[in-house]
C-alpha cells in the first residue's frame, strides 16, 4: 500500500470513534409519562426523591450521568398518546409510565422503548403483560392493588363514622379502574348495609359540584378513589371536605401528610421504580424483570384534621395505625 494511501486509511480510522461518540447520546434520558400534574407538590416530591433513590442504587443520578424529562396530560387523557409519540421521538432511552392510561398510551407508542409502569390495576387483564413473572415485551413495573383494597377502605370508613348510613365515592370518570371499583365498592356497601353514591369528577368545577352533592345526598362520609388527577387537586378536595365538614378516605398516605383525614394503601414503591430503571440502564431486559407487587400497606391518620372536623377517631383505628400525625 502507498504510503499516502495508508495514512489516509489510519486517519479515518483514528477519527472515527469520534464520529460514532458524536452520534450518540452523551446522557442517558428517562421520560416520565404522567395522566395527571405535578401541581400536587408533597406528592410529586416525594415519589421522585424515592424514584431518584432507586436510580442511585443502580449506579444513575439525574443531573450527572442521566436526565429525566417529564410530559403531564393534566387529567386529560386524550392527551397521552401525543406525549407518549413525544418521548418516543425525543428517542429516550426509557419511559417511566405513572397510571395505567400512561402505561397504554406508552405500549402503544413503543415496541422496542423499555416501559416501567406503576399501575393501580391488575397488568395482565389490562395487557400490558403476558405474565407477573414473565412479562414478555418490553414492558414491566408495579401493582399497587389499589382496585382490591377499596373495600377495606369502605369498612375502615365506616368504622371511622359508625353512624353514617350513605358514603359516596368520588370516582375520576374514563379511566381503567373506575367501573371495576365502583362494582367492588357497591357490593362492599351492601355487605356492609350502608347506601353507596357514586359521584364522577374530571375537572375543577365537577369537583365542586361533587361536594355540593354529596351534602344534598346526606353522605356521612367520603371515599376518594385513585386518581392521579384528584391527587394533583388535594388542595381543592381538602378545601372542599373542610367546608362541608365530610370526613374522607384517600389511597395514599402522601394525601394525609398533605393535610387529608386517613389513608390506607400499599407502600408506593417509587424506589424499586427507579431501581428497575436503573436495572434497564445497565442492559437489563424488562422481559426478565418481573412485575412487582407489594408486601406491606400502611394505616395513616391525622389528628390535626380529625380536630379540625370536630372527629374523634375510635381508638380501634388508632391502635392498627402505621403513624399518626399529630
Amino acid at each position: 500500500m502507498k504510503r499516502r494511501n495508508f495514512m489516509t486509511v489510519l486517519a479515518g480510522a483514528a477519527a472515527y470513534p469520534l464520529f460514532a461518540g458524536a452520534q450518540q447520546k452523551a446522557t442517558p434520558v428517562i421520560g416520565f409519562l404522567g395522566s395527571g400534574s405535578p401541581g400536587q407538590v408533597a406528592l410529586f416530591t416525594s415519589r421522585l426523591a424515592a424514584f431518584r433513590h432507586g436510580l442511585a442504587e443502580t449506579g444513575w443520578g439525574e443531573g450527572q450521568n442521566v436526565s429525566i424529562e417529564y410530559r403531564w396530560a393534566e387529567g386529560h387523557l386524550d392527551r397521552l398518546p401525543a406525549l407518549a409519540a413525544d418521548l418516543v421521538g425525543r428517542k429516550v432511552d426509557v419511559i417511566g409510565a405513572l397510571s395505567a392510561p400512561s402505561a397504554l398510551a406508552a405500549k402503544n407508542a413503543t415496541s422496542t422503548i423499555p416501559i416501567v409502569f406503576t399501575v393501580g390495576i391488575d397488568p395482565v387483564a389490562a395487557g400490558l403483560v403476558a405474565s407477573l413473572a414473565r412479562p414478555g415485551g418490553n414492558l414491566t413495573g408495579l401493582s399497587r392493588f389499589n382496585l382490591e383494597l377499596m373495600p377495606k377502605r369502605l369498612e375502615l370508613l365506616s368504622e371511622l363514622v359508625p353512624q353514617a348510613t350513605a358514603i359516596a365515592l368520588l370516582a375520576e370518570p374514563n379511566i381503567p379502574i373506575t367501573e371495576p371499583m365502583i362494582q367492588d365498592v357497591q357490593e362492599a356497601a351492601r355487605v356492609r348495609r350502608v347506601q353507596l353514591r357514586v359521584l364522577k369528577a374530571g375537572s375543577d368545577s365537577e369537583i365542586d359540584a361533587a361536594f355540593a352533592t354529596l351534602v344534598q345526598l346526606h353522605a356521612g362520609g367520603l371515599l376518594v378513589g385513585p386518581s392521579l388527577f384528584f391527587a394533583s387537586r388535594s388542595e381543592q378536595i381538602f378545601a372542599l371536605a373542610s367546608r362541608y365538614s365530610v370526613p374522607a378516605m384517600y389511597d395514599t398516605r402522601e394525601y394525609v401528610v398533605a393535610g387529608g383525614l386517613i389513608s390506607y394503601g400499599p407502600t408506593v414503591a417509587f424506589h424499586e421504580l427507579g431501581i428497575y430503571a436503573g436495572k434497564i440502564l445497565n442492559g437489563a431486559k424488562p422481559a426478565d424483570l418481573p412485575v412487582q407487587q407489594p408486601t406491606t400497606f400502611e394505616l395513616v391518620v391525622n389528628l390535626n384534621t380529625a380536630k379540625a372536623l370536630g372527629l374523634t377517631v375510635p381508638p380501634s383505628i388508632l391502635a392498627r395505625a402505621d403513624e399518626v400525625i399529630e
